[in-house]
């Protein structure tokens, strides 16, 4: 191996564990909003100043682990489709909540993709990432088509709902540590955060058996958004 493959190696792995470690801190801290430069570069085993090697911000970071979540969120659902046919509305709806739903810094870093992180990077970086998740975004689409009974128009705003419930729901049922406290004191204030999993699944049925008897997926009346 020349020393130009071994530096491409090396820095996908550097990346990689960065990565890794943004995750497992998020996980650990009780999301994304937590995260700060310095911890992630000491947990990865890197100089504190090795990050900028890879990443030019925090933002990028994040943002390079949402593109992972998109392609992760893509692999899930080929996984648990595998060769099957015919599926019930119901029954691909629990597939995307499932899915999606193994992969909560995913769901987390969708409410921030949208609020932040787009918009604090260059115009290629938005562009690579954009590029990617519509790559994925269109194969989960692809592959739930061809292994249901729904229209390609009725997946496509399946998962569209999808993704706004699980960026929503994962907020509400993580709340910060004030919200938390709050809850506590006023528990009939704290109802909305529910488990995660089965309200995701049960909104998501709903909405994929009333898109099923609709000709497109698309709303049947009013004004059009």
């Amino acid at each position: 191996m020349n020393q130009r493959a071994r530096s491409a190696d090396d820095k996908a792995r550097r990346s990689e564990a960065l990565l890794a470690a943004a995750e497992s801190l998020a996980l650990e801290l009780g999301g994304v909003r937590f995260i700060t430069l310095a911890p992630v570069t000491q947990r990865a085993g890197l100089h504190r100043t090795g990050v900028r090697r890879y990443y030019a911000s925090k933002e990028e970071l994040l943002l390079e682990l949402a593109e992972r979540g998109w392609r992760q969120w893509r692999d899930a659902v080929k996984d648990e489709l595998g060769d099957r046919t015919g599926m019930t509305p119901r029954e691909v709806a629990a597939v995307l909540a499932d899915t999606i739903a193994a992969l909560p810094v995913f769901c987390d870093l969708l409410t921030h993709v949208t609020l932040s992180l787009e918009g604090d990077v260059d115009l290629e970086r938005a562009r690579r990432y954009k590029t990617s998740s519509f790559a994925a975004h269109d194969e989960i689409v692809a592959a739930l088509d061809r292994a249901s009974e729904m229209t390609a128009a009725q997946i496509g705003a399946l998962v569209a709902a999808t993704l706004s419930f699980a960026a929503s729901f994962w907020q509400v049922s993580h709340p910060t540590p004030t919200l938390a406290a709050l809850y506590a004191e006023v528990p009939r204030w704290g109802h909305v955060a529910l488990d995660f999993t089965p309200r995701l699944r049960t909104l998501l049925e709903a909405t994929a058996v009333g898109l099923a008897g609709t000709a497109t997926g698309q709303p049947t009346s009013g004004r059009s958004r």
